[in-house]
C-alpha cells in the first residue's frame, strides 16, 4: 500500500501542510521530476509552468484562503518552494488543451531549459525526450446507485490510469479540514488531494478532459476544487457549490468528477472554464472516461487523437453497466478488464514506450459511501489485490 500519513485534527492549515510536507517529502520530490518532465514534453519549461501557475493565485484564495496556508506549509514541510507546491496543484491548467491530440510540441527547448536551471531530470542519461504518444489513455470510472446495487446502496468505482512512475509520489491522506470534516484522499505527493471520500460519505474521483479553452482565463483548478468538494456534505451541496464557482470564480481547465454519496446519489459532474454539467445515470449506472458526454459541454472538446482510446473503453464500461446487481466482487472485475490490451480499462504498460510515456493504470479505487469503506489497488489491479484502507 502507499504510504499513509495521519495529520493531526487539531492542527491549523499551515501546520496540516507542514505535517503532510515532512511525511511526504520523497513523494512531493518524485512529482516534481515527474511534472518538470512531462510540461517540457508539451514544450512549458519549470520555470515557465511556475508563472502560468501564479494565474490561479486570485481564483484559489476567493475560493478558500486557507487552502494556500496548507500549501505554504507543504513547501516548508517538504523543503520545496511555494511556487514548485502551487504548480503542482495547476498540473491540468498548465497542461495544454492539445495534450491528448498527438500533435508535435518544442520538447527538447524545454528539456535544456529545465537543465540549465538545476531541475532535476530522471530520465536525461537514459532516454531521449519523445513526443506524447498518440495513443494516450486515461481514466475509467463507473458509480452505481442503489437501483443497480446489490446491497441497495451507492457504489464508486475508479481506475487512475497515468505515467507508471508517478505510483511512486502517492499517497494515502488522512486529515481534518479547516470545519472539522475528516477526509481520506489518495494524492500524489505534492498536491492536496485527488480521489477520496469523507466522514459524510461523500466521495469524489477524477478523469481529465481536454477543452478548447483550458488554461485560456484563470479559475479554480482542479485539484483545488477536489479538496474543496471533500469538504462537503453530498452531491446536492456539491451542485451548489459548482454553480457559485461557475458564476463568481470559473474554472481553470476540464475534467470530470464522478461522485457518490451516502443518500445514494451517483453522477458525474464535467468541468470546463465554459461551465459544468452534470451527466446523470441510466438504469442506477453512470460511466465516463475521458471526452465530455453531456449536451452542453460537447462544443468545448478539445482535439484528441484518433487513436486515444477513450470511447472503446465507455463502451467496454457501458457492458459492465448492464450486468446488474453491481457490487464490490463486480466492480473490482470490472477494474481488471484488460481486453483492449494497451488500451484497456485495465491498462497494463506498454514496454515499448520509454517511462514518461508509458501510461498504465497506477491504481484502481473502489468506495462504499454508505459505511465509508475506501479500497486501494496499489499497482495495476489485475495484478494485485484490493485492499481496505
Amino acid at each position: 500500500m502507499f504510504p499513509q500519513i495521519r495529520i493531526s485534527t487539531h492542527a491549523t492549515a499551515h501546520a496540516r501542510g507542514v505535517a503532510l510536507g515532512q511525511a511526504s517529502r520523497p513523494q512531493v520530490g518524485h512529482s516534481v521530476a515527474t511534472y518538470a518532465r512531462q510540461f517540457a514534453a508539451c514544450g512549458i519549461d519549470w520555470s515557465h509552468a511556475r508563472r502560468l501557475a501564479q494565474r490561479y493565485l486570485p481564483a484559489i484564495e476567493a475560493l478558500d484562503a486557507s487552502l494556500l496556508d496548507e500549501m505554504r506549509g507543504l513547501a516548508e514541510g517538504s523543503r520545496f518552494s511555494f511556487e514548485d507546491i502551487l504548480t503542482l496543484n495547476c498540473r491540468t491548467e498548465i497542461l495544454p488543451p492539445n495534450y491528448f491530440s498527438g500533435e508535435p510540441t518544442a520538447a527538447e527547448a524545454a528539456l535544456k531549459a529545465n537543465r540549465a536551471a538545476g531541475i532535476p531530470d530522471w530520465a536525461d542519461d537514459v532516454y531521449p525526450l519523445p513526443q506524447l504518444p498518440s495513443d494516450l489513455s486515461e481514466c475509467t470510472a463507473m458509480c452505481v446507485n442503489g437501483q443497480a446495487s446489490d446491497d441497495g446502496h451507492a457504489w464508486f468505482s475508479q481506475n487512475w490510469d497515468w505515467i507508471g512512475r508517478q505510483r511512486a509520489a502517492l499517497v494515502v491522506v488522512y486529515a481534518v479540514d479547516a470545519n472539522g470534516t475528516s477526509f481520506t484522499t489518495m494524492a500524489e505527493g505534492g498536491m492536496l488531494a485527488k480521489i477520496g471520500m469523507n466522514q459524510h460519505g461523500l466521495a469524489i474521483g477524477l478523469n481529465i478532459l481536454r477543452s478548447v479553452h483550458d488554461g485560456a482565463e484563470p479559475g479554480v483548478p482542479v485539484h483545488i476544487l477536489l479538496r474543496h468538494l471533500l469538504s462537503l456534505p453530498n452531491m446536492a451541496a456539491a451542485r451548489e457549490r459548482l454553480s457559485f464557482i461557475q458564476d463568481k470564480l470559473g474554472f481553470g481547465a476540464a475534467s470530470n468528477i464522478p461522485c457518490a454519496d451516502a443518500q445514494g446519489e451517483v453522477g458525474c459532474f464535467e468541468v470546463a472554464p465554459a461551465g459544468w454539467a452534470e451527466q446523470r445515470p441510466h438504469e442506477g449506472v453512470v460511466v465516463h472516461t475521458n471526452h465530455f458526454l453531456c449536451e452542453s459541454l460537447l462544443t468545448q472538446q478539445a482535439m484528441m487523437s484518433n487513436y486515444l482510446s477513450s470511447e472503446p473503453r465507455l463502451a467496454t464500461a457501458a457492458q459492465h453497466a448492464t450486468q446488474k446487481p453491481l457490487g464490490l466482487s463486480s466492480l473490482q472485475a470490472f477494474l481488471r478488464d484488460e481486453s483492449g490490451e494497451f488500451l484497456a480499462v485495465c491498462r497494463r504498460p506498454d514496454p515499448a514506450l520509454p517511462p514518461e510515456a508509458r501510461v498504465e493504470s497506477v491504481a484502481g479505487i473502489i468506495m462504499h459511501p454508505q459505511t465509508r469503506r475506501f479500497w486501494i489497488a496499489p499497482d495495476v489491479p489485475s495484478k494485485t489485490e484490493f485492499q481496505l484502507v
